[in-house]
C-alpha cells in the first residue's frame, strides 16, 4: 500500500494472533479485563431486583467434594498406572469451567496464564504475521488477515486457510491462545511449518516460514476520490485511538468531506480505545453500557467536553474523565463483516445509533459480552463471562450481531487475496457510491 499513511505498533506478531471468542491475545482485550473492573466490586454489590443469586443455582460443593474423595480413593487403590496429581487437579478445574457450557469461560494453569500475560506485553516474542479466528462450536482456526511482508505472507498463506497442524502436530480442537503460545510463537529466526487446509483447492498445504519480529499496523488511511477519506482499523489497542484521531485530523486537513471506516476482520480489542474513537466523532451522549449479573453496570459517555465512565453508584472508572469536546458531522459509512467483533461492534453500534454512519457489508460476529480474567495466589487463573454490552439504544448484540444497512458480500475472487486495494474492493466501492449519492446494491433506479 505504497503512498499511503500508516501508523505502526511495534508488537511482535504473536500478539496479533487472536480469537473472537474472547481469547484475545492482543493485550487483555476484546472485552477481557484482568480482575475485571466491575467483577470484584460486584462480589458484594447486589441491589434490589438483581438476578438470581448464586445460592439459588450454585454447585453443591460439599456433595461434589465427597464424591471426589471417593473417586480419589478408588484411583489410589486400583489405578494401574502412576497418577500425576497436578494434572488431575488441573483437569478438575478445567472440567468445572467447561461444565458452564460457556465457550468464553476457561481455566488457566500457572504456565498457561504466564504465557497469556506475556502476550499482553509488547515486544517480547516473535510470530508469523497472521490474524486468526476460532469458531467456538467447531474449534476450527481460520486465517482472517495476512499482513504484507510477513513470514506467512511470503510463505503463501491466504485468508480463509484453516490451520490444522503446526510442525506436524495436529492442533485441531485446541484452544487458539494455547496453539499460539505453545506452537506458533517462538524465537526470532526459528523455523515453523504450519499446515493449512485450503477449501478453494481442496488441498492441505505445508507452509514453512521463519518467525520474525514484525511491526503490525493498527490504523492505515488514505484519501480516495471525491474527497472521501478511508481509514482501516485492524484492532483496538492502546495506541489505536491516538492513531485514529491523527488519521482523521490529517484527512480533514486534506479536505475530507466523507469518511469510510473499515472494521472488517477486526476482532475487537480494548473497549477504552473503541469508546475514545467513537467519542471523537460523536456528539454528547452514551456510547456503551455494560451490565453485570446483579444488575449494576458501567456507562461510557461524552458530556460537556469530556469523555466519562461511571458505575451506577456514580464512581468514576480509572483513567476517566478524558478530554473530548469534538464531533465530526460528515457522511460516514462503516465496513463490517462476520469477523467484526466485540469492541468493533461497540464502535459500529454507537455510530449507527447516533445516526452518524451506515453499516455496509455483512452481519457482524455478535460478541456482546465481557470476560474477566481473575488470577489466584497460586498463579492459576480463570477467565469468566461477567457482563453484557449494550449499544446506546439498549440493543444487546450478543449472539445476533449488527445487521448492515447496506448488505454487500465481498466477491469470491477478493476473498482469496492477501491484500486488496480500496479502489479494487467491491465493498469499499459500495460504501463510496452510497456516500456520493449513487445507487446502492439492491436498490432500483428512480
Amino acid at each position: 500500500m505504497d503512498g499511503k499513511n500508516k501508523f505502526w505498533k511495534g508488537a511482535l506478531v504473536g500478539a496479533l494472533v487472536t480469537a473472537f471468542a474472547g481469547l484475545i491475545v492482543i493485550g487483555m482485550a476484546a472485552g477481557i479485563w484482568v480482575v475485571g473492573k466491575g467483577v470484584m466490586r460486584n462480589q458484594t454489590a447486589g441491589p434490589a431486583g438483581s438476578r438470581a443469586t448464586s445460592s439459588e443455582i450454585a454447585l453443591d460443593v460439599d456433595r461434589v467434594s465427597q464424591k471426589m474423595k471417593l473417586i480419589q480413593k478408588i484411583i489410589s487403590e486400583n489405578y494401574l498406572f502412576d497418577e500425576d496429581p497436578e494434572m488431575v487437579e488441573a483437569g478438575i478445574f478445567m472440567g468445572m469451567m467447561a461444565g458452564l457450557g460457556d465457550p468464553y469461560s476457561t481455566y488457566y494453569t500457572e504456565e498457561d496464564f504466564e504465557q497469556l500475560m506475556e502476550n499482553s506485553i509488547e515486544g517480547e516474542y516473535c510470530g508469523i504475521g497472521a490474524m486468526i479466528s476460532q469458531n467456538r462450536e467447531t474449534m476450527l482456526m481460520t486465517v482472517i488477515r495476512v499482513f504484507e511482508g510477513t513470514p506467512c505472507a511470503d510463505a503463501g498463506m491466504l485468508p480463509g486457510d484453516v490451520i490444522t497442524a503446526v510442525n506436524g502436530e495436529n492442533v485441531t480442537g485446541m484452544e487458539l491462545d494455547l496453539v499460539v503460545n505453545n506452537y506458533i510463537k517462538g524465537e526470532e529466526g526459528t523455523e515453523v511449518t504450519v499446515t493449512v487446509y485450503r477449501e478453494t483447492s481442496d488441498k492441505y498445504l505445508d507452509l514453512t516460514m521463519k518467525r520474525a519480529a514484525i511491526e503490525t499496523p493498527t490504523v492505515e488511511y488514505q484519501m480516495m476520490e471525491n474527497n472521501t477519506g478511508y481509514v482501516l482499523v485492524t484492532q483496538f489497542e492502546g495506541v489505536t485511538a491516538s492513531q485514529f484521531k491523527a488519521a482523521v485530523d490529517d484527512l480533514q486537513s486534506q479536505g475530507m468531506e466523507k469518511l469510510i471506516i473499515d472494521l472488517r476482520n477486526n476482532p475487537g480489542g480494548l473497549l477504552d480505545a473503541a469508546v475514545e474513537m467513537a467519542a471523537y466523532l460523536l456528539p454528547d451522549g452514551t456510547i456503551v453500557r455494560t451490565e453485570y449479573k446483579n444488575g449494576t453496570g458501567d456507562e461510557y459517555f461524552s458530556e460537556d467536553g469530556q469523555l466519562k465512565a461511571e458505575t451506577d453508584a456514580g464512581t468514576r472508572l480509572s483513567q476517566y474523565p478524558m478530554e473530548d469536546g469534538r464531533e465530526l458531522d460528515i457522511p460516514m459509512a462503516i465496513l463490517v463483516n462476520g469477523n467484526s467483533a466485540s469492541a468493533a461492534e461497540v464502535f459500529a453500534g454507537a455510530m449507527r445509533d447516533f445516526d452518524r454512519a451506515v453499516l455496509v457489508g455483512t452481519t457482524t460476529f455478535g460478541k456482546g459480552i465481557v470476560q474477566s480474567v481473575i488470577p489466584f495466589t497460586d498463579g492459576d487463573a480463570i477467565k469468566i463471562t461477567t457482563a453484557h454490552y449494550f449499544t446506546p439504544s439498549g440493543f444487546d448484540l450478543h449472539g445476533k450481531g449488527l445487521e448492515p444497512d447496506i448488505e454487500v458480500e465481498l466477491s469470491e475472487e477478493l476473498m482469496q487475496q492477501a491484500a486488496v486495494e480500496p479502489e479494487d474492493d467491491n465493498q469499499v466501492q459500495a460504501a463510496a457510491e452510497y456516500l456520493n449519492g449513487g445507487e446502492t446494491p439492491g436498490e432500483d433506479a428512480a
